[in-house]
């Protein structure tokens, strides 16, 4: 009999066991299950915030492409090489002017000031694009009588011009490299190569390039040596480049100075301000907003453009 209550009681035992296991499995796949639906759902909600959010930046873009001044915006960004959208650099523009006016409000309590200098801050993207363009435009004007000798090579080794064009995409440097790699990506993509360097010319405002892509666009259609043209082409841009900075190096100490009279008043201005605050901050009230610091900025930027135009020299 204690055999047999024994063996009950095991059989019992184990029975419970295995219902027990059963129960947490199942329970297990019902939390997984419960688990993969939050999930499912939090996804479908991140994704339809997504699709909301590209939906709304693509309405943006939309509006702002059919603006009038969006073409000007897109050819200043394509020329500085920076890859944003014009919404982005509206975008940018508008946080400069919250921000500098809010840190401006804040320190001086003063809203003329504050929206004052909050549109003055808007132009410092406008200022960096210009700057990069710039930067980027003199080390291709650089570069470009170097990119003239590689053409002609390889048009007298038998390469077409596509061929010369790809090989520059190649072995050329930056910013040359890129841009006439782009120009081998939309011939492939189904431009003409007299269209696509036009593209290269509205992206590189050059006079040197124009005069390049001119002679190969004559050359199409009247025939001749293009090697030739291209290599007197390029004699004629390094002789450019080279007067050019013997023109800079003559002229670099007038432009120092216009650099250093115009950043006195400001530097100026800012230690006033370390030394002390509320003797400069008397020329930020209300009643001299419109008269001391718009004359002084005024007077700044006039003496600095009189600087440039003096050290400018046509070549």
């Amino acid at each position: 009999m204690l055999a047999l209550g024994l063996a009950a009681i095991g059989a019992v035992a184990t029975i419970l066991i295995f219902l027990g296991l059963r129960y947490a499995l199942a329970r297990e796949g019902d939390i997984n299950a419960r688990l993969e639906q939050v999930v499912a759902r939090n996804t479908s909600l991140w994704r339809d915030a997504g699709a909301s959010r590209e939906s709304l930046a693509a309405g943006l873009d939309k509006a702002v492409a059919s603006r009038s001044f969006a073409a000007n915006i897109a050819r200043d960004l394509a020329r500085a090489n920076l890859k944003i959208t014009v919404t982005e650099y509206i975008t940018i523009h508008v946080v400069m002017f919250v921000l500098v006016a809010l840190l401006t409000i804040l320190l001086t309590g003063n809203p003329v000031s504050s929206v004052l200098l909050g549109f003055i801050s808007m132009l410092l993207p406008r200022f960096y694009v210009a700057l990069s363009q710039q930067r980027r435009l003199n080390a291709f004007n650089t570069q470009l009588a170097d990119t003239c000798g590689m053409l002609t090579n390889a048009l007298r080794t038998g390469y077409s011009l596509l061929q010369a064009m790809e090989m520059v995409s190649r072995e050329g440097p930056s910013p040359t490299s890129d841009e006439f790699q782009r120009v081998v990506r939309e011939v492939g993509l189904g431009l003409t190569p007299e269209q696509a360097l036009a593209n290269l010319v509205r992206r590189m405002n050059s006079e040197d390039l124009d005069l390049m892509v001119t002679a190969i666009n004559v050359q199409h259609e009247v025939g001749g040596n293009l090697a030739l043209v291209l290599d007197s082409i390029g004699h004629t841009i390094r002789e450019r480049v080279r007067v050019k900075g013997e023109i800079k190096t003559l002229t670099s100490q007038v432009s120092c100075s216009g650099n250093v009279v115009s950043m006195l008043p400001i530097g100026l201005c800012i230690l006033l301000y370390l030394l002390n605050s509320q003797y400069i901050m008397t020329i930020f009230q209300p009643s001299w907003v419109l008269c001391l610091p718009a004359l002084a900025a005024g007077g700044i930027i006039a003496g600095w453009t009189v600087m440039r135009k003096i050290t400018e020299i046509e070549v």
